[in-house]
Parts: structure tokens; C-alpha cells; sequence
């Protein structure tokens, strides 16, 4: 068999045969897969989520609607779906041509992203110390504000109310105890970037953290010395408009009362006063139970989010009412929020923020500073007021006590006294950010808030102090506004294992307070109250004032991350602040941490019990220019004078210059762990912090010879030292499809003490009310914590046949006080420290259970260890009003085995005896909910629906004596707050409260 030559291919044909043949085998393999992300909460498209092709930078991102379609080589691609805050998912092709994917979000708490000062991190890169607080336990329970809601999530932070339960009381933060004296050591408030902003309702607030050591807070310099509390606000998202219903409604008891003698017993206790004579009253009057009632507290947010990937909008609206739980008190606040942000091209946003809020609260007198004659506040009334009288006397009119000072009637003072506060809250910020190169962006804000608040008093005719004066009306009216601008460039980048971000910027803030008051005397009518102050014929004297701050900032940090194990980080702040003296405005605060992901090494990397260890280390400096304006300058006041026969104004020196006041400056070591252990099931955080305050601003008195009308002037004098530890432990202990178990664990210790005072004398406080006429009621006193009591030791009850020192009573039944000089006498010179009102430890306990749609929370928070000095039960014992059952077991002929004197008047003397243990365990919340299914409530176009109940402050385990043992008295001034600490008088009684609720999302 023969075969024809064939002619030979030409070699190009060949090559293009070879070209073709790939590129058909190439399409082959090639194919296109499409499908839908979604969120597993709520079933909601997620747009934008990486879609890549692992092992190539093939890649897509989901639309509006969370949809995408991307072309892969082959069957045995692998899909990599990721997105911040979700855990990241790969899939195998295979042969499908759509892949729905559903995407969980990220529980993991060291991937958690925390906001810090002008950024954000994840949690595993921090070196400072940051605690945070869900979303989820700021709405745990009904709160008047965010403040409230964070007791007991954060170790090392301390909330309290300035009054109770009063309907609108300010809230007190302190974060690592109180690092001043006479300088607020109130947390700094930051929210959404604006330094100094009022904190919005807890239903529109998506992350709060707590920045507590220097590294964390020496960003923001001369105001982070107390610490930093980040606020970030709800923002929208792009894909389906939600819109989101909270409704609760609340009613609230007195949750405990003091037990006072009733009219019998009150006329029994008055004769062994007095020794007979005294007639019993008609009447037998529970004053307590005539002003207190049933409160209530209805909250009703309604919020609008949604967006495209060009525009997102968050929008909601607040409504807040609460009657108090005393006849008269109730507040009222109307709140508004809005986030914008817009992508103007693919390298610029900018974004809005707008909220308002109005607050209307009317007030009753309580916690009097003066409760002398016609001064008693309400709640000290009830308690003093005489049980054998009723509310009216025979003509109709109120009736005043008729033993020891006079004073109305604790029913009248609630009805007729009135004090009505109304205050609007207004902030809007604006933002630019611009990505100048890749890495670097360049952001800008602009910031102004505006407070103004008016308050109206007035005291009729039907009361003590109105009646001699035919009325006396009075109004104030107060204005404080704040402009910031803030500049800083952020720069990115990854340099070989590790990476880099430098910060750079430029802070302005400016602030301004005004102010004026005008008063009135000698009304015709009650009736127009304090709306016509020209109505009076007596005109008191008017005030006004202004006063403007500026502070100018510029600073910088550095953050490396190295191979994901070592981590480093510096700070620097420069401030200058105007109140400060010309040769002292500015100063400067740096700060360094380290941090150590040991974890990460190659010896624990595989270890199946440590998921996480990580070391920390910082050290920084931050300052405090909690001063008023022009507190350097010498200053002189207007006064009346005579010349001739002429009254004439005048001027007087009232405050003498200080060229040399400079920033008080706290210098912070901090030395912390971060452990988790089983896949992080168990996570252990724990803190040991030394802070050491110097140069302290403190009000020094000056010899009276100086003649100032006030003898103080603000110098650098002292030292005072905090220093402690804290434990955050939080554990998954059961997690399975149908129940889960977490639970969280807070522990703090914070020691303080005085490390130096002037020339190293005792420096001494009254924060007594002014009709007790005591001098002496705390000591500062080098060595000792702030706000000691400071008293005489009260030994018990003289019996027959003691040898006892010569003292204030020297006969059987009297009191003994201890002679602790031993000269045999007891006087001034035997008084010494008797208390001391800062606790050992805060501590909180938090159980979360969950089984299928139901939830429970259970959330105790305690105290142990603060002394309580107890104005009430002092004054109640001194014999000129009504007193509590201990009378009943006063000392006798007959009745000897006990610690209570004889029945007599007493001065109001500061003694051991009225210094209680006010340690406590609270229930604070328990709640229960139920999340509908979603088979039944999505055919209706609802995406969530859940019911529930709670209760707080439902049980308190505590031996002390009196109302409450979470007491606030005269402690609401910068003066004040840092040394009256554990004092009781007259406040707001605490309540419990029963909720229920629904949240509702479509």
C-alpha cells in the first residue's frame, strides 16, 4: 500500500492551531457563578462584600442588592466571601452555577473593631487599656441616660446618680476613682469625634468604649486625665430601608423607707424629752406616705436606616416621660437624631450628624444644704415634720412644726414650692475625608454645640420663707456653646510582615458660658408664679456674666504591628489652654505602650487551650485644666458701699493674680493580660494601674489678713496617688443551636491616697448642712484617702459606775466619746479620722441565657466596703424633731443594755456613731424576653418582634441603716465632687421598678 505525500503544515498555521485549541480549552474550564449574600441576623442583602477568587486578585463585591456575578477558572475554584464584622466563608465551586451565600457575624471578641481617639482598631491590636459595652447592655433596662445604663459593664468605672432616683438627676462617671481634689475628675464624654458632647439616647448609640489608661487617653491631652468614654452613633446601611420601634413603659416604687416614730410614740418620746407636758397632736401622720406615690417612666423610640452605596441615613426620634415617685417631680425630654454619610466619588465622604434634645424637668427641694428654719427640703421634712399633726390646721392653712426649727410640712413644700427647669441640647458635626494617595487620607470635621437652660423658681406665700416677703420668684438663664475643628491626616501601609499607621493633626476648641438672673419680692398673687418678676414690688439685686476658653491642640501617634505578635505604640499631645498664666499655657503630654501577642508564637501557636495571650505595657502622661476662665488673672467683684449718706457701688478684690498656675499632670503605669483559653470560649482581662497625680490645682486659703472677699487662690500644691487593679473575665460556658449561656464578670480595687498637701497640714471641709453649724466634717491629710470623715469616736452609752473622761455629758445615759489624746478631757483636739467613704471593690455579675426564642438576664452589681456618713439618722437623733425606732430602745434606769443615749437634745456633733458600712449587693436587672419566630412574622412583612419584662433594683442585700446605700450628697460641683464622697441627707429616695416592652423591626 502506497501512501500520498501530504504537504507539510506551515509552522504558523501550527501556532495559531496551538492558540485557538487554549483558548477553547480555557473557556472550557472558565464559568460564570452568580448568587446573593445575606446576613443571618436578619435575612437583609449585604452589599459590598468581597468576592474573590482565592489565590488570585480576581474579585467582585456584591450590589445594592446583594448580588454578584464573577467568572472563575474551573470547578475547583474556591470563593472567598468577606466582609467587616461578618466571619469570612469559602466555598468550593464544584459544578454549581449559583451560590447563595449567608454570612454570620463575627462573635469573636478579638476581632471585634474598637473605636479609639480619632480611629478605630481591632481589639487584638490594642495596647491601651479599652473596655466595651454592647449595644445590647446599654438597652438592657429603661435608663434616664447612656451614663446609667453603663454601671457595671466596665471594670474600673463608677456610676452614681447626684439624687437618687430624681426624675432628670445628672450622673456621675468616674473611671479609676477620683485623680483630683479641688479639679473635676469627671470622664471625658466624646461623642462621634465632637470632645465634650452630650450623650444620646442608649437605643441610638452603636458602640461605647471606655479609654482608661494613658495610652489609651493621651490623645486627648490636657482633658483626658479622667479617662475617655467613646461614643459612636448608629449609622445606616446600604440595602433595604429598616425601620425599628422601641416602646417600654415602667412603674417604679420607693424601694424602702426610714421607720419613724408614729403620733403615740412620738408624744412618749417628746415627754422623756422634756420630762412630761407635752400634749399628743390630733392627727397621726405617715409624711412619708403623703408624698410618695406610684411613678412611672413611658420610652418610645421610633429609627429610620437605610441607603445605597452612594448615600447611607440614619434617622431617629426619642420620646422620654417619667412622673417621679414624689408628689410634684417629673421630667420630660424629647430627642432627635440623624447620621448622613455620603461617598462623593470613590475618594471622598463627607458625612453629617445632627441631635437635639429637650429636657423639661420640674423639680422638688431636696437635700437642702440649709434646712434651718423655713429650709427643709421635702424629703427631710417627712422625716423631721411632726406625726401628731396633720396637713392643714384648723383655718385651712399648711401647718409648720411646732417642736425645734420651724418648717413646712414635707406635703406642702412638694405641692406648692416651684422649680422648673427647661434645657435644650443642639450639636451638629460635619466631616470631609479625602484619600489622597493610597494610605493616606486627610480628614476634617467641624463641630458646634449649643446648651441653653433656663430655671424658674418660685416660693409662694403659703410657705415659711414666701410668707414675710409676699412671695419671692426668681429666674436664670444660661447659655454655654462649644465650636471644635478638627484636622488630621491618617497614613496606612505594610512594610514586609508588619504595618504601620501614623497619625497627624490639629485640634481648636473654643468655649463660651453666659448667663443672668433676676429676682422679685412682695407679689399680689401666688398664681403667676415666676412669670412676672415685674409684678413684685421688691426687686432683688441682678447678675450676669460671660466667660470664653480656647484650647489649641496639635498631636500625633504611631502604631506598628509586627508578624502579628509585637506591638507598639506612641503618643503625643501639645495643648494650650487659655485659662491658664502666660508662662504656663502650654504643656505637653506623651505617652508609650507595648504589647505581646504571645499566642502567636511558634511554641503556643498550636496550643489547643490558649487562643489568646497578650501582654501589655504603658506609661504616658495626661492633663487636667478642669479650671474656670480667668482664674490666673486678678479679679475684683462689684459691692455696695456708703459714702456720706449715699449707698454707691464699689469694687473689691476677690481673687489675686497666679502668673506661675500651670496643668495638673497625672503620670499613669499600666500593666495588663489578655487571655483567652478553648477558642476564646473564656476571656480573662486584668489591669494593675498606678496613677500619680502632682502639681495639683488645689484652692489653697489664704491668711484673712490678705482681704479677699473670698481667701483662696488655685496653686500647683500637692500630690495624690490611685493606683488598683481589674479583672474582666467572660465566658461562653453552653452554645449550641437551641440554648447558650454567657456570662460576665467586672472586678475593680482602687486605693486612694494623699500623697502631699500644703506645707503637710491637715486641710478641712464642711459638707454638713449649714443649720448643724459644724466646722469640720472631712480632712484632707497626707496619707489618708480623699473625703475621710472626720469626727469624734463615739464608745457607747455612760453607764453607772464607768470612770470616764470629763466630755460633753458626764451622767449616766449620756453619750461617751472616746478621749483619744488621753489628757483626761474630750474636746476638739480628740476628733480624728472615723471613715472612710471610698469602697474597697465594685464588682458585677451578668448571666445572658438564651433557649430558642426566649432570653434571660439576670445582673447583680455591689459595693463593698465605703463608709456612709448619715446626715438623716444624726439630725433624727438629736432630739428636736421627729426620730426613728431606735428611740424605742433609748437608755433607762430600766433599759441599760444598749447603745442608745438617753432621750435628750443634742447638738448635731459628728461622731463614729452616724459611720455605717455601706457595702451592698443588688439585683439591678431581670429580664425576660421572647423573639417571635420568624415564620410568623415575615408573611406580614416584619423582620423582628420581641416582647419582654424586667425588673430593677428589686433586691439590695446591705446592713446599712438608712434609705439607700447608693447616696450622693453635695457632690454635683467640681469643688465638691472629688471630696464629698459617702454622705447621706435628704436625698431622692432610690427606686425599684417593674418594665415591660416590645421592639419591633420591619
Amino acid at each position: 500500500m502506497t501512501f500520498k505525500k501530504l504537504p507539510l503544515v506551515p509552522k504558523w498555521y501550527m501556532l495559531c492551531f496551538f492558540i485557538l485549541g487554549g483558548m477553547l480549552y480555557a473557556q472550557a474550564q472558565q464559568k460564570t457563578i452568580t448568587g446573593t449574600v445575606i446576613s443571618a441576623t436578619d435575612n437583609s442583602p449585604i452589599p459590598g462584600v468581597n468576592v474573590i477568587e482565592k489565590g488570585t486578585s480576581n474579585g467582585v463585591t456584591t450590589d445594592f442588592d446583594g448580588n454578584y456575578s464573577i467568572t472563575i477558572n474551573g470547578n475547583n475554584a474556591v470563593l472567598l466571601f468577606s466582609y467587616i464584622g461578618f466571619i469570612n466563608q469559602e466555598v468550593t465551586v464544584g459544578t454549581d452555577q449559583k451560590i447563595n451565600i449567608t454570612l454570620k457575624e463575627n462573635v469573636n471578641e478579638l476581632s471585634e473593631i474598637v473605636v479609639v481617639g480619632y480611629g478605630a482598631q481591632k481589639k487584638s491590636d490594642l495596647t491601651g487599656a479599652v473596655s466595651s459595652v454592647k449595644e445590647e447592655e446599654l438597652t438592657a433596662y429603661p435608663v434616664l441616660t447612656a451614663a446609667q445604663a453603663l454601671q457595671g459593664r466596665a471594670a474600673g468605672v463608677s456610676v452614681q446618680s447626684n439624687n437618687g432616683g430624681e426624675p432628670g438627676a445628672s450622673i456621675k462617671v468616674r473611671v479609676r476613682g477620683g485623680t483630683s481634689i479641688n479639679a473635676s475628675s469627671d470622664a471625658l464624654i466624646v461623642v462621634d469625634g465632637f470632645v465634650g458632647g452630650t450623650m444620646p439616647a442608649p437605643e441610638d448609640i452603636a458602640s461605647m468604649e471606655v479609654l482608661k489608661d494613658a495610652s489609651a487617653t493621651a490623645i486627648y491631652g490636657s482633658q483626658g486625665a479622667n479617662g475617655v468614654i467613646m461614643i459612636t452613633t448608629k449609622k445606616g446601611k446600604a440595602g433595604k430601608i429598616t425601620v425599628e420601634i422601641n416602646s417600654s413603659y415602667t412603674t417604679q416604687e420607693v424601694r424602702n423607707k426610714l421607720d419613724l416614730l408614729n403620733a403615740s410614740e412620738y408624744a412618749s418620746y417628746r415627754n422623756a424629752i422634756s420630762g412630761g407636758g407635752y400634749t399628743q397632736g390630733p392627727a397621726d401622720t405617715d409624711w412619708q406616705d403623703q408624698i410618695y406615690r406610684t411613678g412611672m417612666v413611658s420610652n418610645n423610640q421610633l429609627s429610620v436606616a437605610g441607603g445605597t452605596d452612594k448615600a447611607k441615613y440614619y434617622i431617629s426620634g426619642t420620646y422620654y416621660k417619667q412622673d417621679g415617685v414624689v408628689l410634684n417631680s417629673d421630667y420630660e425630654r424629647f430627642s432627635f437624631m440623624s447620621n448622613i454619610d455620603v461617598n462623593i466619588t470613590d475618594k471622598l465622604k463627607a458625612g453629617i450628624n445632627v441631635f437635639g434634645r429637650r429636657n423639661s424637668n420640674n423639680g422638688v427641694a431636696t437635700q437642702s444644704a440649709s434646712g434651718g428654719a423655713g429650709g427643709a427640703g421635702v424629703i427631710s421634712a417627712a422625716y423631721r415634720f411632726t406625726p401628731d399633726l396633720g396637713i392643714y390646721d384648723d383655718n385651712g392653712d399648711y401647718e409648720t412644726n411646732n417642736v425645734g426649727d420651724e418648717i413646712d410640712n414635707a406635703y406642702a413644700l412638694a405641692k406648692e414650692k416651684v422649680n422648673e427647669i427647661k434645657t435644650d441640647d443642639y450639636r451638629v458635626n460635619f466631616f470631609g475625608e479625602y484619600e489622597i494617595l493610597k494610605g493616606l487620607s486627610f480628614k476634617s470635621t467641624f463641630g458646634f454645640s449649643t446648651t441653653n437652660r433656663m430655671q424658674g423658681q418660685f416660693t409662694p406665700t403659703t410657705l415659711i420663707n414666701g410668707r414675710g416677703v409676699g412671695g419671692e420668684a426668681s429666674v436664670q438663664s444660661a447659655k454655654s456653646s462649644s465650636i471644635i475643628s478638627e484636622n488630621y491626616l491618617t497614613y496606612n501601609r505594610a512594610i514586609g510582615k508588619g504595618n504601620l499607621t501614623l497619625l497627624a493633626g490639629y485640634s481648636y476648641q473654643q468655649r463660651r458660658y453666659e448667663s443672668v438672673y433676676a429676682a422679685a419680692r412682695g407679689f399680689v398673687t401666688n398664681s403667676v408664679s415666676y412669670s412676672d418678676l415685674g409684678g413684685g414690688s421688691v426687686y432683688l439685686k441682678p447678675d450676669s456674666n460671660f466667660s470664653e476658653t480656647e484650647i489649641k491642640s496639635v498631636f500625633g501617634r504611631v502604631n506598628f504591628e509586627y508578624d502579628d505578635r509585637y506591638l507598639v505604640t506612641f503618643t503625643a499631645r501639645r495643648d494650650g489652654a487659655s485659662a491658664f498664666s502666660k508662662n504656663h499655657k502650654y504643656a505637653f503630654f506623651p505617652s508609650g505602650a507595648l504589647g505581646w501577642r504571645m499566642s502567636n508564637e511558634n511554641f503556643l501557636k498550636d496550643n489547643n487551650t490558649i487562643s489568646n495571650w497578650k501582654w501589655r505595657a504603658s506609661y504616658g502622661v495626661t492633663g487636667n485644666q478642669s479650671i474656670g476662665a480667668y482664674e490666673t488673672l486678678a479679679r475684683f467683684g462689684s459691692i455696695y458701699t456708703v459714702v456720706g449718706d449715699q449707698i454707691v457701688n464699689g469694687v473689691a478684690v476677690t481673687m489675686l493674680a497666679n502668673d506661675n498656675l500651670k496643668w495638673e499632670s497625672s503620670y499613669q503605669t499600666d500593666l495588663g493580660v489578655d487571655v483567652g483559653l478553648w477558642n476564646n470560649a473564656i476571656n480573662l482581662t486584668f489591669d494593675y494601674y498606678n496613677i500619680q497625680t502632682k502639681d495639683l490645682l488645689f484652692s489653697r486659703p489664704l491668711p484673712e489678713y490678705v482681704g479677699l472677699e473670698n481667701p483662696f487662690q488655685i496653686q500647683n500644691i500637692g500630690e495624690l496617688e490611685n493606683k488598683g487593679f481589674e479583672v474582666t473575665l467572660s465566658t461562653r460556658n453552653i452554645s449550641n443551636e437551641n440554648f447558650s449561656w454567657n456570662t460576665d464578670f467586672n472586678f475593680s480595687k482602687n486605693k486612694n491616697v494623699v500623697k502631699k498637701l500644703p506645707d503637710g497640714d491637715d486641710v478641712f471641709i464642711n459638707s454638713a448642712p449649714s443649720h448643724f453649724l459644724q466646722g469640720q466634717t472631712q480632712v484632707l491629710r497626707e496619707g489618708e484617702p480623699v473625703g475621710a470623715f472626720f469626727g469624734y469616736i463615739y464608745d457607747g452609752v455612760i453607764q453607772e459606775g464607768m470612770s470616764i473622761p470629763n466630755g460633753f455629758e458626764n451622767s449616766p445615759g449620756g453619750e461617751l466619746y472616746r478621749d483619744v489624746n488621753g489628757d483626761g478631757i474630750v474636746n476638739s483636739e480628740d476628733k480624728t479620722i472615723i471613715g472612710n467613704p471610698n469602697p474597697d471593690f465594685i464588682a458585677s455579675l451578668n448571666n445572658t441565657f438564651t433557649y430558642k426564642g426566649f432570653d434571660l438576664n439576670v445582673f447583680f452589681q455591689a459595693s463593698v466596703g465605703g463608709d456612709i456618713l448619715n446626715y438623716t439618722l444624726l439630725e433624727l437623733a438629736a432630739g428636736s424633731s421627729n426620730a426613728t425606732t431606735e428611740a424605742l430602745n433609748a437608755w433607762t434606769p430600766t433599759n441599760t443594755d444598749t447603745n442608745v443615749p438617753k432621750a435628750g437634745i443634742r447638738e448635731k456633733r459628728i461622731t463614729s456613731r452616724f459611720v455605717y458600712d455601706g457595702s451592698y449587693i443588688r439585683l439591678k436587672n431581670l429580664s425576660l424576653g421572647y423573639t417571635l419566630p420568624k415564620t410568623w412574622i415575615n408573611k406580614i412583612g416584619v423582620d423582628k418582634v420581641r416582647i419582654f419584662v424586667s425588673a430593677q433594683n428589686i433586691l439590695t442585700f446591705t446592713d446599712y441603716p438608712g434609705v439607700d446605700p447608693e447616696v450622693n450628697y453635695r457632690n454635683n460641683s467640681s469643688a465638691r465632687s472629688n471630696t464629698n464622697l459617702g454622705l447621706d441627707y435628704g436625698s431622692y429616695p432610690n427606686v425599684k421598678s417593674f418594665t415591660t416592652g416590645i421592639n419591633i423591626k420591619f
